[in-house]
C-alpha cells in the first residue's frame, strides 16, 4: 500500500484522464463527510457506513467507511470482519505501521502481507479525518502482481479523498 500511496502524489494527471469515466461520490449520502472519486468500471456503492468498489478484474478491493469516536472501533472490527470472511488471511508477523497524505489529509497506516484464495495479497488499513469529530477508515485489498496494474487508478482514488462540500 506504501507503494500505491506514494503514487498517489503523481495521480493528477491520471485524476483528469479519469473524468469521463468517473463520477465523484459524497457519502454517506444523507449527511456527506467526504467526496471521492472512483470509477464506473470499479462498481463503487454505498454502503451502510461508506462506501466499496472492486476493480473489473477483482483483483483490489477499497472500501471507505466513515466512523465517529462511539463506533471507530466497530468500523474497524468490521472491516476485518469482512476481510476475514472473504477469505484473506492476514501475516500478522509482516504488520508495517507509517503515515501518508490523501489529497492533503494526513493519515496512519498498517499494511501487512496475507493470502486469499488466489494467492498472495497485500492488505491495508488507513485512517484519516476530513472533518472534526470524523475519521476515514479505509480498507484495502489486493492481489500481488495483478494489482500493480492498478496503480494509477488507485492513485487517483486516493488522491481524490477530500472532505465534503
Amino acid at each position: 500500500m506504501k507503494r500505491i500511496v506514494a503514487a498517489a502524489a503523481f495521480a493528477a494527471t491520471a485524476l483528469v484522464g479519469l473524468a469521463a469515466e468517473a463520477a465523484t461520490l459524497n457519502f454517506p449520502s444523507d449527511d456527506p463527510v467526504a467526496a471521492i472519486t472512483i470509477p464506473d468500471d470499479w462498481g463503487p456503492k454505498e454502503t451502510e457506513s461508506g462506501i466499496d468498489a472492486t476493480s473489473a478484474d477483482e483483483a483490489v478491493y477499497l472500501a471507505i467507511d466513515v466512523a465517529d469516536a462511539e463506533n471507530v472501533e466497530e468500523v474497524v472490527t468490521d472491516a476485518i470482519t469482512y476481510l476475514g470472511g472473504a477469505g484473506v488471511t492476514v501475516d500478522t508477523a509482516t504488520q508495517k505501521e507509517g503515515t501518508a497524505e490523501f489529497n492533503g489529509l494526513k493519515a496512519s497506516t498498517i499494511e501487512w502481507e496475507g493470502t486469499d484464495k488466489d494467492g498472495p495479497v497485500t492488505i491495508g488499513l488507513a485512517f484519516t479525518s476530513p472533518k472534526e469529530g470524523k475519521l476515514l477508515v479505509l480498507t484495502y485489498w489486493g492481489s500481488k502482481g495483478d494489482q500493480d496494474a492498478h496503480g494509477a487508478e488507485i492513485a487517483a482514488i486516493l488522491g481524490s479523498i477530500k472532505p465534503a462540500q
